[in-house]
């Protein structure tokens, strides 16, 4: 199956799925909030990453739908903090005002922190083993935590206005926006019962596209509009961040940018020949759509 066509038929089932563990339970305006962000759009990029995933080793997709949510609930906190004033100042977040713009910055610090814990409770209430609840929460908390996401974060924004090596930049984006693009591999992994062989290769082909995708980021910051990003541009540049293109130029950023999407479609292919029923298509269009033309 094309990435495209799993994408539309799983999309809003999964976004129905999103929004009702918390829409229509309002108590104040942090539950609010909560739905704002969640409802903000996004490509969804995580979650309908690790539900295709275990679609592709023929396992019931439904099954990944909880641990599919708490993964965009921590990503969807994340960007809420990301935006605020003392952390990246931006005020506009999928072509809407940021969190902390419709609300208020207290406001939105409450509904980053409510949608991590929730995150959890989504996780420990979903019809699965112990084994593989308590699997996958140790996965997660590890991804978002200080050895990964936040850790990051705060590397990131301590590299402002320094002069990176191009292997402290891959470091920080590893963590940053890696680590929770790998805990969509792991948890399909875990979710569908894979080998070790392939657990590995999927280990790094998250890996290449965690990297891949923050390249892209990069370039699409100084080159795209902010009407096609739904945010605002060049901000990256006005930090004083250092950044692919910045380091190596566009024309040898896009040079690395394809060479690690075609390691990583050798690794799905190398999987489809080592797992009979491994649907390769799913796995292999969307790591084809994150190409920059």
């Amino acid at each position: 199956m094309h990435f495209d066509t799993f994408t539309n038929h799983y999309k809003s089932s999964f976004e129905d799925y999103l929004i009702n563990i918390i829409e229509n339970k309002s108590q104040t305006d942090v539950e609010e909030a909560m739905t704002y962000s969640l409802k903000a759009g996004g490509k969804r990029l995580r979650p309908l990453l690790l539900i295709a995933l275990v679609k592709a080793f023929k396992k019931n997709e439904r099954q990944a739908f909880p641990i599919a949510a708490a993964l965009e609930m921590i990503h969807t906190y994340s960007l809420i903090h990301d935006d605020l004033p003392a952390m990246d100042d931006d005020d506009l977040r999928r072509g809407k005002p940021a969190n902390h713009i419709a609300f208020s910055e207290a406001t939105a610090i409450l509904a980053g922190d409510a949608l991590l814990t929730k995150a959890f409770e989504v996780i420990a209430a979903a019809d699965l083993s112990d084994e593989t609840k308590i699997s996958v929460i140790r996965e997660l908390t590890f991804a978002s935590g200080h050895e990964g996401m936040i850790g990051g974060q705060q590397a990131d924004m301590d590299g402002e206005k320094a002069a990176l090596t191009l292997e402290q930049l891959s470091s920080i984006h590893y963590r940053k926006t890696g680590m929770l693009i790998m805990f969509a591999f792991k948890a399909a992994g875990s979710l569908a019962r894979i080998d070790e062989e392939t657990v590995a290769k999927l280990d790094k082909i998250a890996e290449k596209i965690g990297i891949a995708y923050q390249i892209r980021d990069d370039i699409l910051d100084v080159s795209s509009s902010e009407e096609a990003l739904g945010k605002r541009v060049g901000s990256d540049v006005k930090k004083g961040k250092s950044t692919y293109p910045s380091l190596l130029g566009i024309y040898r950023a896009k040079t690395l940018l394809d060479e690690h999407l075609d390691e990583a479609l050798k690794l799905n292919a190398a999987i489809k020949s080592h797992v009979n029923n491994y649907d390769e298509e799913l796995l292999g269009t969307f790591i084809a759509s994150i190409r920059l033309k």
